[in-house]
């Protein structure tokens, strides 16, 4: 059984809330204060849960018996307490380390690092916090790169060789020189660059085209990426046509990078007046209007954006477009009052 310290600190001893501790209240969680010194956590618990029958309100009883909850390597009541005693004391520093350290030993390692940045919010010098923060950071970076190697190999099974070397060069970003994505690359770059040379055997000469220009933008040379997508178009006699969709869309994407919002109002609205409901061109469409002072005509397409479906424009769109929204609103509304 683990040592006290390692898990529990000096426990608290004294709660504080608007009315004196009730004397009933306070001799069980004496008792449960030593039961817990003499490594007994289950009589612990036992002697904290008769002093929450009487006095529910008393944070530090929450936190007493997350801590002997923590001592049992119960995990999960540990933060289900942790969580009933920062409801009772928001401003408990100890309550948010419990429950940090519960959600850390259970591999909940977003919810952790959630609960040390409000800690840290009540306390930012706190050094138990500071130092779980590193560890958690790790385990965040750990579980992430373990998901891309189960996404990876179930994407190799599939034969879906693109998107697993994407997923690999994802979780490499992470943990560079990971053996388990490095072995796992070996295998697929090969069969890859086979499908690849089949699927470009196949492209029409402005595919091609098209595809020489995504390069240049992948690897951010974004003044040749909008040459050569210009060059495409100009092949292309049906600007409506799907493949010409793609090269406005892609040539905005490039000109917003350069901030030539001219270029990508243009081109945003020659994908629109096919598709009106284009995510990507409302959005960015939208970014070039505010960026001109356009703040109307950027305020409708935000509107426009955010009456789509949720699953359409996605989350991070959404919140995009929401803070857009706000900010234009509030533009406008000075500009009135001006």
């Amino acid at each position: 059984m683990p040592p006290a310290q390692d898990f529990l600190h000096p426990f608290a001893t004294t709660h504080y809330t608007d009315t004196m501790p009730i004397p009933a209240a306070e001799e069980k969680k004496n008792l449960g204060n030593q039961a817990f010194k003499a490594g007994d956590y289950k009589k612990a618990i036992e002697h904290y849960g008769e002093a929450l029958k009487i006095d529910p309100s008393a944070h530090t009883y929450w936190s007493n018996r997350s801590a002997s909850y923590a001592g049992l390597g119960d995990w999960e009541n540990a933060a289900n307490d942790a969580s009933e005693c920062l409801k009772a004391n928001k401003i408990f520093v100890k309550g948010y380390f419990r429950l940090a350290l519960a959600q850390k030993n259970l591999q909940r390692y977003e919810q952790a690092l959630e609960t040390i940045t409000r800690g840290l919010q009540v306390d930012f010098g706190n050094n138990d916090l500071k130092s779980m923060r590193k560890e958690v950071e790790d385990g965040v970076r750990l579980q992430k790169v373990a998901s891309y190697i189960d996404t990876a190999k179930q994407q190799f099974m599939n034969k879906e060789y693109s998107a697993c070397l994407s997923t690999i060069d994802s979780g490499l970003r992470i943990d560079a020189g990971n053996s388990s994505l490095v072995d796992l690359q070996k295998k697929v770059q090969p069969m890859w660059e086979k499908e690849e040379r089949t699927r470009k055997a196949g492209l029409s000469p402005v595919e091609k085209m098209k595809e020489e220009g995504d390069a240049y933008y992948k690897s951010a040379n974004f003044e040749a990426a909008i040459q050569q997508y210009t060059k495409t178009l100009n092949k292309i006699d049906d600007k409506s046509s799907e493949i010409a969709l793609k090269v406005f869309s892609n040539r905005a994407a490039c000109y917003k990078q350069l901030s030539n919002f001219d270029g990508v109002i243009s081109d945003c609205t020659s994908v629109m007046e096919v598709k009106p409901d284009d995510v990507k061109s409302l959005l960015r469409r939208a970014q070039a209007f505010e960026a001109v002072e356009r703040y109307k005509m950027a305020l409708q397409d935000v509107r426009t954006l955010l009456a789509l479906p949720m699953d359409v424009v996605g989350p991070s769109n959404t919140s995009i477009a929401n803070g857009l929204q706000h900010r234009l609103n509030r533009v406008i509304q000075k500009l009135r009052e001006g």
